[in-house]
């Protein structure tokens, strides 16, 4: 049976169907149906405080697995991940990342502080929180722009992955929900940097550990998806608001975030800028980023920096803008690279072939 290879196929499959399959899980064991509650209650599970019988929460390493540990297995893919940051970037491949990263940071902030002024930053337009808009439109799949970048563009636009690669997990939109006014202390910047800087250092100072974490980078994706997934009823996946909403935000990632990055490029005299469009894409791993904002705001809210009511409305947030996000990675996957193509050929209707290293 090829079920990963079927998996795969599906636009970041690896997140988006264990999240799918959790959800669907989740949303039978809320019906309460009679004879499943019953073989639970034969079996020994325990009631919930309103008296229900739920497979999901019988408990053990089965609940902390796959219904509650979504948090920690974040927390390991984002120390994997910084384990694979390398420091040790050639000239042209730096400059282009440091471009990309900032522009698409910036294209992403910009909309999410635009949109969170004119509307609810908490549910603004189609129900897109701010929080969302940011989480979606800054995370680019890493994967995705190695394999359009090796087909269409250059060495150094591939290597510029390895400067891309910053913008994995929720730290930039922390640090952009930071500077909107969100009252977030450091110590809760330090609780999501720190198993990032950690895996950085010891990918950097020792090539065996970044060979020994690698896996990790897409280990863990299938298991906190599925976690995540667990917390959420499928219902929010029918939803007109979100699937529109979550269209709306795979929109703006490819076009605003692809015309800013091409044109950030080609201000500093890049003449192919393929590598802006192969960018412009949502991770699949950015359906984490509104879980890890919610944990950082219940740091917040313990230390007395920020009032509980705006910590729960983070919490709150979760299921809707992890679908949300979920939509736009699926979009994204179907939108980036057909870009990609139209405008190799645009490029080279022009005399520019983007897969020459000396144009």
């Amino acid at each position: 049976m090829q079920i990963k290879k079927t998996i795969e196929k599906v636009p970041g499959g690896l997140m988006v169907v264990p999240l799918l399959f959790g959800a669907l899980l989740n949303t039978i064991d809320q019906m309460h149906i009679p004879w499943i509650m019953n073989a639970l209650k034969a079996l020994g599970v325990a009631p919930n405080a309103k008296g229900y019988y739920e497979f999901m929460r019988i408990g053990g390493f089965s609940e902390a697995l796959f219904t509650t540990g979504a948090l920690t297995l974040i927390a390991l893919f984002l120390f994997c991940a910084g384990s694979q940051m390398n420091l040790k970037v050639g000239g042209r491949s730096l400059k282009k990342g440091i471009i990309l990263t900032l522009t698409k940071y910036a294209v992403g902030v910009a909309v999410g502080f635009a949109l969170g002024s004119m509307f609810d930053p908490m549910s603004g337009l189609l129900g897109l929180s701010t929080v969302a808009i940011i989480g979606a439109m800054t995370n680019g799949n890493g994967g995705m722009y190695v394999a359009l970048t090796g087909q269409y563009g250059n060495r150094s636009d591939v290597g510029a992955v390895s400067v891309l690669s910053l913008n994995d997990g929720p730290f930039f939109t922390l640090m952009a929900l930071g500077l909107m006014g969100a009252n977030f202390p450091v110590i809760a910047f330090i609780a999501v940097l720190l198993p990032i800087a950690i895996g950085m250092i010891l990918g950097n100072l020792d090539p065996d550990i970044r060979e020994f974490l690698k896996p990790g980078e897409t280990l863990p994706v299938p298991f906190f998806a599925f976690a995540l997934g667990a917390g959420m009823n499928l219902a929010n996946f029918f939803n007109p608001e979100v699937v529109g909403a979550g269209l709306l935000l795979g929109i703006m990632t490819t076009v605003l975030t692809g015309a800013g990055m091409v044109l950030a490029l080609k201000l500093f005299r890049e003449k192919s800028t393929i590598s802006g469009w192969a960018e412009a894409s949502t991770a699949g791993n950015a359906a984490g980023t509104p879980a890890a904002i919610a944990a950082a705001a219940a740091v917040s809210a313990s230390t007395g920096a920020m009032a509980p009511e705006m910590a729960k409305a983070y919490a709150d947030l979760v299921p809707i803008a992890t679908a949300q996000i979920s939509i736009a990675t699926l979009s994204t996957a179907l939108m980036c690279p057909l870009a990609v193509i139209l405008w190799d050929k645009y490029q080279k209707s022009r005399g520019i072939d983007g897969r020459l290293d000396d144009i």
